[in-house]
C-alpha cells in the first residue's frame, strides 16, 4: 500500500520535512517513489509547497495521505495556511491588571460611602474624636512640665 508521509530531515531541534509518496512499510526516511513538496515548520513563517496536482494524481491512483499530510494539504489549499495569531496576556500582566482595577474601584467606593453619611453625623464624629484628642494634648503638656523638673529624681532612682 502507498503512503503520502513526512520524511524527517534538517538539525537536532530544527525540522524540515519532506512530503514524499513510498510504500506504506518502508523505512521513514529511506529511499521514496515521489516528492510532493516541502514543510519546515522551524522557520518564522512556517514555510509549506506542496504540488497539488501531483498529490491529488496520487490520491487517484490510490496512496494514501497520513492524518498529517492530510491536514497540511487542508491548510494549503486555504488561502492563509498559517495565520497569525493575536498577541495574548501572560498571566502575570492578567492579575495585574486585575488588581488595579480592584484599586481603582476601592476608592470609588469609599467616596459613596462618605457621601451617603449625612452632616450631622459626620459633625458628631468629629467632635467625639476631638475631646479625646484635647485631652491627650492637656496629659502631654502636663508631663512634659513635670519632666523639666523630675529627670534629677528618675536619674538617681534608676542607680541605685
Amino acid at each position: 500500500m502507498l503512503k503520502i508521509k513526512l520524511a524527517r530531515f534538517g538539525k537536532k531541534n530544527q525540522p524540515h520535512f519532506r512530503i514524499i509518496v513510498n510504500e506504506a512499510r518502508s523505512r521513514r526516511d529511506g529511499e521514496y517513489m515521489a516528492q510532493l513538496g516541502s514543510y519546515a515548520p522551524a522557520e518564522t513563517p512556517k514555510l509549506l509547497e506542496i504540488d497539488m496536482k501531483e498529490y491529488n494524481e496520487w490520491l487517484k491512483k490510490g496512496a494514501q495521505p497520513t492524518d498529517t499530510v492530510a491536514s497540511l494539504a487542508k491548510r494549503f489549499e486555504s488561502v492563509t495556511p498559517f495565520p497569525k495569531k493575536k498577541a495574548q496576556i501572560s498571566r502575570k500582566a492578567k492579575a495585574k491588571l486585575v488588581a488595579a482595577k480592584a484599586e481603582a474601584a476601592k476608592p470609588k467606593e469609599e467616596a459613596v460611602a462618605k457621601e451617603e453619611v449625612a452632616p450631622e453625623v459626620t459633625e458628631k464624629i468629629k467632635e467625639e474624636v476631638a475631646a479625646p484628642v484635647e485631652a491627650v494634648e492637656v496629659k502631654a503638656e502636663a508631663v512634659a512640665k513635670e519632666e523639666v523638673t523630675a529627670p534629677a529624681e528618675d536619674s538617681k532612682t534608676e542607680t541605685k
